[in-house]
């Protein structure tokens, strides 16, 4: 042993210490270079001050369009930076764009950092889908658009649409195609009882009402593929040239639309044309996001116990909600037509499953 330790205090240490010197060394004094594996990842994140602000105009094979200070005229084409992961990023978010901003052709920039949403339109593919889609962000109103005839218009895919307005913090806007063929007094007299504002339109007129309803706003529209929604914006928006379908022998419309896309309106605003549906799922939307929507019903229905439905008898006898009728604080076709949402939602009364 004597010889073996006398042969390592030999050694000359290339760091300056002497013969022996190593004996006062202890594990304080290595030093370990991690590997790249075993390196600590910093939570911090740069501040990005210098980023700008734009609106999401479209989305393509993830890349996304957007408006520089929502100015259609000031379009830069963007990718998701790497710090973002898979944060969700849809047509009307507004996000904080850095790099090269100018729009040139052949640029890109980077998107890193979505600001909270003011608005949210979310649907599922159907009501046992536990994975939603996000359709549009920040949207003010949403246009619910049908036809009164070729094709019949679908009460239920309405009410599947007020639901997810009222769930999301959208103002929802009927809006009423074809009139040239058929009366809109029975379909919307079947809304009375929730003081939705309507819009009827003609073919051979055009929509100057609609219009000055969309001015100054971000508008989403949403219907089924024939009832007229494309030829809408095509009118509103003549730059868009979006294509137009006919409507089959079998009463189910083509899809012209495939992608969510944000297209400006002349005199300011944005209407942001969504794909055709082919069902509406509320998997994500409970009873009390309903109620919540409205204002004489939201206190009472705390009163309610557990798990109510707020149907009402038979199905919740100890609803809290007729009382407010019974009170006078609310009218029993409000309450009808608030619970006639609900059935919906829960998937009775409403046509989920609209085309096959």
């Amino acid at each position: 042993m004597g010889s073996f330790d006398q042969a390592k205090g030999d050694r000359e240490d290339v760091g300056g210490l002497g013969r022996g010197d190593w004996r006062r060394l202890d594990e304080s004094d290595v030093r370990v270079r991690p590997g790249k594996g075993t390196r600590p990842r910093s939570k911090r994140r740069p501040e990005h001050a210098d980023a700008v602000t734009a609106m999401v105009i479209g989305k393509d094979r993830g890349r996304w369009t957007c408006a520089v200070d929502a100015d259609p005229d000031r379009v830069v084409t963007a990718m998701r930076a790497r710090e973002m992961g898979r944060v969700s990023v849809v047509v009307g978010d507004t996000v904080a764009l850095v790099g090269d901003v100018s729009g040139r052709p052949d640029t890109l920039a980077r998107i890193v950092r979505v600001d909270e949403r003011s608005s949210v339109l979310r649907r599922t593919a159907d009501d046992t889908d536990p994975y939603e889609r996000v359709v549009v962000a920040n949207a003010a109103q949403l246009l619910i658009v049908t036809s009164l005839a070729d094709p019949l218009p679908r009460p239920g895919f309405i009410d599947r649409c007020l639901v997810a307005c009222y769930a999301g913090g959208l103002e929802p806007v009927l809006c009423l195609t074809k009139a040239d063929l058929a009366s809109p007094d029975s379909l919307l007299a079947g809304y009375a009882g929730l003081d939705v504002p309507a819009i009827v339109t003609r073919h051979d007129e055009e929509p100057e009402g609609l219009r000055e309803r969309l001015g100054g706003r971000i508008t989403a529209l949403v219907g089924h593929s024939g009832v007229g929604k494309s030829t809408l914006v095509n009118r509103l928006v003549p730059a868009a040239e979006l294509a137009t379908g006919d409507v089959s022998s079998v009463g189910k419309g083509r899809h012209t639309s495939v992608a969510a896309v944000a297209l400006p309106l002349a005199g300011g605003g944005w209407v942001v044309d969504t794909p055709g549906v082919r069902s509406f799922g509320l998997a994500h939307v409970t009873a009390d996001d309903i109620v919540d929507a409205f204002e004489e019903f939201a206190e009472a229905a705390e009163e309610c116990p557990p798990n109510c439905g707020h149907l009402g008898p038979p199905e919740d006898p100890d609803c809290a909600l007729d009382a407010v009728v019974a009170d006078g604080n609310a009218g029993a076709d409000r309450l009808a037509s608030l619970r006639r949402l609900l059935v919906s939602r829960a998937g009775g009364g409403g046509d989920l499953r609209t085309e096959s």
